[in-house]
């Protein structure tokens, strides 16, 4: 059986009247690269302050590497990596001023440390003299993320760390992530993105406050329990509401200038929905079978959930 790296069990946070996280429960294996996927206000940001001891829970309990995180806050600060959502180094210093002060707030260096951050830090380093606040999306991404690495942590905490971030520089995000999971770091990352879940070991699909499903990517699509199509026209606003009127559909959602239409067994005929389409007015009418996606299960996932 793998060590567990990071275990919840019945967590519970409200803001007011408002239930932020409720009632979830789940374990993170050592070395695991574990995925948080869902919306804005599904959890995920209120979840991890928790979990870094930022915030103190209401109900339930939470240990990382075997601490608690409400009796052993100073001993999980010191073995975690925490980049927030939002970019917070300090803008007004430069890209290696920035690393000096987290190295010596954690009693190293960046050279001490610079074989675990090099080739993120090596893509910033001809910009090292220049102020944080001055650097790009991306080059902030990489400076916070050398920052919360700086100090070897066993634990790496990413609040959405490629939102409003090029489509590049992404890609080479989640490269990074993998070779820091090669080198033994345990990593809970959220993101709105779906399909970066297909790149975890394991992802949560959160939605509301809670856990609607834990699993494999391949699993939660494999567990999807409806038939696709995929339907275009050239009215796509139009094309989905005349779709929801269609005798047999389960869900019918937009995916960029395509409909994803859902429904069970064998009760949509693409011919006959294609025939009912052109009566409609619409032309250039393409109609493909599909397999599903991430967004897909969570879109028939919320549907399923209780309220």
């Amino acid at each position: 059986m793998a060590a567990v790296s990071v275990v919840v069990e019945k967590l519970t946070r409200r803001f007011g009247e408002t239930i932020a996280v409720d009632d979830i429960s789940f374990r993170v294996s050592k070395g695991e690269l574990f995925g948080f996927i869902g919306p804005d206000g599904a959890g995920k940001t209120t979840l991890f302050r928790i979990l870094t001891t930022l915030l103190l829970p209401d109900a339930g309990s939470c240990r990382v590497e075997g601490f608690d995180v409400v009796n052993d806050y100073k001993k999980i600060r010191n073995i975690c990596g925490y980049m927030p959502g939002r970019f917070s180094l300090y803008q007004d210093l430069t890209v290696e001023e920035n690393l000096n002060f987290f190295a010596t707030i954690f009693g190293t260096t960046l050279q001490e440390n610079y074989d675990l951050i090099k080739d993120i830090y090596q893509q910033i380093e001809p910009f090292r003299k220049r102020k944080a606040g001055k650097l790009s999306g991306g080059m902030k991404q990489k400076l916070a993320l050398s920052c919360a690495l700086i100090h070897k942590p066993e634990v790496l905490f990413l609040d959405e760390p490629t939102t409003g971030v090029d489509a590049v520089s992404r890609v080479e995000f989640w490269e990074m992530l993998s070779r820091l999971k090669a080198a033994g770091i345990t990593i809970l990352v959220s993101t709105p993105y779906m399909d970066e879940a297909t790149l975890c070991d394991r992802v949560a699909l959160m939605q509301g406050g809670r856990m609607m499903s834990i699993s494999t990517p391949g699993e939660v699509i494999r567990n999807y329990p409806l038939n696709l199509l995929s339907v275009r026209a050239g009215d796509i606003y139009h094309l989905l509401g005349e779709l929801r009127s269609y005798p047999g559909m389960h869900s019918v959602y937009a995916f960029g200038q395509s409909a994803h239409v859902a429904f069970r067994g064998t009760g949509i005929d693409a011919g006959s929905l294609k025939v009912f389409l052109t009566e409609k007015g619409h032309r250039s009418v393409e109609i493909t079978p599909i397999g599903a996606n991430i967004e897909d299960c969570f879109m028939e996932l919320m549907n399923t959930q209780p309220r």
